[in-house]
């Protein structure tokens, strides 16, 4: 059985489906929000005396930006048609320029909607199709702004499940199921306000106040200016007071912006007759609610950043076809910045295995000493260039003191340091299905890659590498960043495990481990691949 909506478009031919508009509440709710737009320069008018430039400029561009706005949405609206085929989903837009995208429905890898204030108070959505890798050309999300809430709805069960879940939903059965993997708990708070970006965010705060109080006519320097006596306190107690002052508004403005943010924030599978998706829902001003199809996820990555690490402070991202994790969208991230326990745990729910069993529970096996002697030469090596630029600095301008080399010479226990670091973060291993690489300086990034996911290997050997006895081993894969490596392994090992890891897809190199310089690569078919993913070649 088939839903009669289903029945009439697949049975129509292409050129008969009709195209939709956008919902027409967007141009209503635009203008009243331009309306408000004009209040601040109302006011400002009504307060001051004399309004001068520094008063009416500001409050101006904020009433001519709501006008200009509201105008451009209007005619988006009259521009904008889109439609649901069998295989595609098209879009056309454009005044001056007309443009007819085309999103081939197979490659749909998530589907989100969004909602700022404006849309929740009209009851609308924004909805968007995330297609390929997000910034590859062609492959550029589409995008629908806006649309009621329950045609988002029906839209996205639509292009995540097709017709079998509308079936399920119209004949009165059960409701999909759903787990419940994580929600928000406001402990977390704690993890996401102590950064540099309090300072940055005071800074905000601080411009934004001070171009209100002198819109409305207000002396904001004279009145902070007259709270204490700042000459008896000092320049140092001054300074002292306003760095403390300015992070805890930092502070508190972070902390505003975490929960907002993350209001209501959930994790849960969810389980259709033809599918499952992963789903994080969160947001009180402005909601949003992420969907990731089940089937295309390869794995899980959780990075520590360094400065947080004392913290146990973790981001969890999913691996997934079609996702790049350098996107900056939320599509990959499946929590909130939050403790290392949490993210494990979630980890291991998300690849549907006991925690006993996740590749994050498991220790890995240690890089050799020659891997942080290799680390330790490249951090003295910087030392050395970065003196001897400082004492030919210190050299050549007059203003600058003889004893800048010094500096040069003091960062060497800090890159020595650093070297350590960087080799206590390495680690490999196989665990079940997976394969779980670890490393990094600055982030230490663990990832755990569904063994099916690789389609081929790279080893690579440089000169210094050679002579340690080392090799890097790097999983391409069709999924996320696209390669994981496992820097500097003892060579012996390296075409073993990952023989270990993919049998037979090592073949030719069994017993053969790269002597060259030049990298070695070994591809292997992968339904997820390009058919320029699924050759097999040698490169050197």
């Amino acid at each position: 059985m088939t839903a009669p909506s289903e029945t009439a478009r697949d049975s129509t031919p292409v050129a008969e489906i009709p195209w939709r508009r956008l919902d027409a509440r967007i141009i209503w709710v635009d203008g009243l929000f331009a309306l408000l737009s004009l209040v601040p320069a109302g006011l400002a008018l009504l307060v001051a005396d004399e309004p001068g430039a520094s008063t009416l400029i500001p409050v101006l561009a904020v009433a001519v930006g709501g006008v200009v706005g509201a105008a451009r949405d209007t005619l988006r609206w009259v521009k904008t048609r889109y439609r649901l085929t069998e295989e595609l989903v098209e879009l056309r837009t454009g005044l001056l320029v007309r443009q007819h995208r085309a999103l081939r429905r197979e490659r749909i890898r998530t589907v989100s909607t969004t909602a700022r204030l404006r849309h929740r108070l009209a009851g609308l959505r924004v909805l968007t199709v995330g297609v390929g890798q997000p910034g590859a050309t062609g492959y550029e999300a589409l995008q629908l702004d806006a649309v009621t809430r329950t045609a988002a709805d029906e839209l996205r069960r639509e292009l995540l499940a097709g017709s079998a879940e509308t079936v399920s939903g119209g004949t009165g059965a059960e409701p999909p199921g759903e787990r419940v993997f994580a929600r928000i708990r406001w402990s977390w708070v704690c993890y996401n306000v102590i950064s540099v970006w309090a300072l940055v965010t005071a800074a905000g705060l601080l411009w934004g106040g001070y171009w209100l109080a002198q819109s409305f006519g207000f002396d904001a320097a004279g009145f902070v200016a007259g709270l204490v006596d700042w000459r008896t306190l000092g320049p140092w107690r001054t300074g002292a007071i306003a760095f403390v002052g300015v992070g805890a508004l930092g502070v508190l403005g972070m902390a505003v912006a975490f929960v907002t943010e993350n209001w209501a924030f959930r994790l849960v599978r969810v389980d259709t007759p033809t599918g499952a998706v992963l789903r994080t829902s969160q947001g009180l001003f402005r909601t949003r609610e992420v969907n990731r199809d089940v089937s295309r996820l390869r794995g899980v990555e959780i990075s520590e950043p360094l400065l947080w690490r004392w913290m146990g402070m973790a981001d969890t991202n999913v691996i997934s076809t079609g996702l790049t994790i350098w996107s900056m969208t939320p599509a990959t991230t499946i929590l909130p910045r939050g403790p290392i326990g949490v993210a494990r745990s979630v980890a291991a729910r998300v690849l549907d295995l006991d925690a006993g069993a996740s590749p994050f529970a498991v220790p890995l096996r240690r890089h050799p000493v020659a891997a942080l002697r290799r680390r330790i030469g490249w951090a003295t090596m910087v030392t050395v260039v970065v003196t001897g630029l400082l004492a030919w600095l210190g050299g050549l301008v007059a203003a600058l003191p003889s004893w800048l080399w010094l500096i040069g010479v003091g960062l060497l226990p800090l890159a020595l340091g650093a070297a350590v670091v960087a080799w206590r973060a390495l680690g490999h291993g196989l665990v079940g299905e997976y394969l779980v690489v670890r490393s990094g300086l600055v982030s230490r990034s663990t990832a755990a890659l569904a063994r099916p996911a690789v389609i081929g290997w790279r080893l690579r050997q440089s000169v210094l590498q050679r002579r340690l006895g080392l090799a890097t081993l790097t999983a391409t894969t069709a999924a996320g960043h696209g390669q994981y490596a496992a820097a500097d392994m003892p060579a012996g090992i390296v075409v073993d495990f990952a023989e270990q890891v993919v049998p037979g897809l090592l073949a030719p190199l069994v017993g053969d481990v790269p002597v060259e310089p030049s990298p070695v690569s070994v591809a292997g078919p992968s339904p997820d691949a390009s058919p320029l993913e699924e050759t097999c070649h040698r490169v050197g």
